[in-house]
């Protein structure tokens, strides 16, 4: 799996990176640690079936991403269609998730560059609401902000969902996790 964003702590807390910020989450909840070798941090954890599971976040720019993820997709001869890309989404709401079993980039600039690299857009993904920009903002300069206040819970609480949509993903399948993620987060009950 990819988790896409942009690299460095300038934007690490971005709307273009929570799909790393979901993919650094399954590395702790799964005790990896990444390492960095040709421009992407990257781990492999065993799963129960006896596969491996990579997990990778591209260091180039969003808009480069596949530069790097096509080459050690090839190198570790893992099909495109094996492939699970977390990604930000400018038409969902802030704490919305979404899987898809693949299909065009919508616009989103890494998943064209993943697309482009890979020549195919057959490849599963995990969406993660950031919201529209107000009339007058440009999508690039909303994506490269910060969430605002109001909105960090819900994010956060997404980032945590799309790391359980992917292992749903992994251990049942493209279906079962569309079944269980693509609709409304739960309620959350006032303990």
């Amino acid at each position: 799996m990819a988790g896409l964003g942009n690299p460095g702590p300038t934007y690490a807390r971005t709307r273009h990176n929570v799909g790393a910020r979901a993919v650094l989450l399954l590395a702790d909840r799964w005790g990896l640690s990444l390492r960095e070798k040709d421009g992407l941090l990257w781990g492999a954890a065993e799963k129960d079936d006896g596969a491996t599971a990579f997990l990778t976040l591209p260091q180039t720019y969003m808009n480069a991403s596949g530069e790097v993820l096509a080459p050690f997709l090839r190198y570790r001869n893992v099909s495109p269609s094996n492939l699970v890309v977390v990604v930000d989404d400018l038409d969902l709401p802030p704490g919305r998730v979404r899987v898809r079993p693949g299909g065009s980039s919508g616009g989103h600039h890494g998943l064209d560059s993943i697309i482009a690299h890979l020549g195919t857009d057959s490849f599963p993904r995990v969406r993660l609401g950031v919201g529209k920009p107000p009339s007058g903002t440009d999508g690039a300069a909303w994506v490269l902000s910060e969430f605002q206040l109001s909105d960090k819970e819900a994010v956060e609480q997404s980032i945590a969902r799309a790391a359980d949509a992917v292992t749903a993903l992994l251990e049942n399948g493209v279906e079962e996790a569309m079944r269980l993620f693509n609709g409304p987060p739960p309620e959350r009950r006032n303990e």
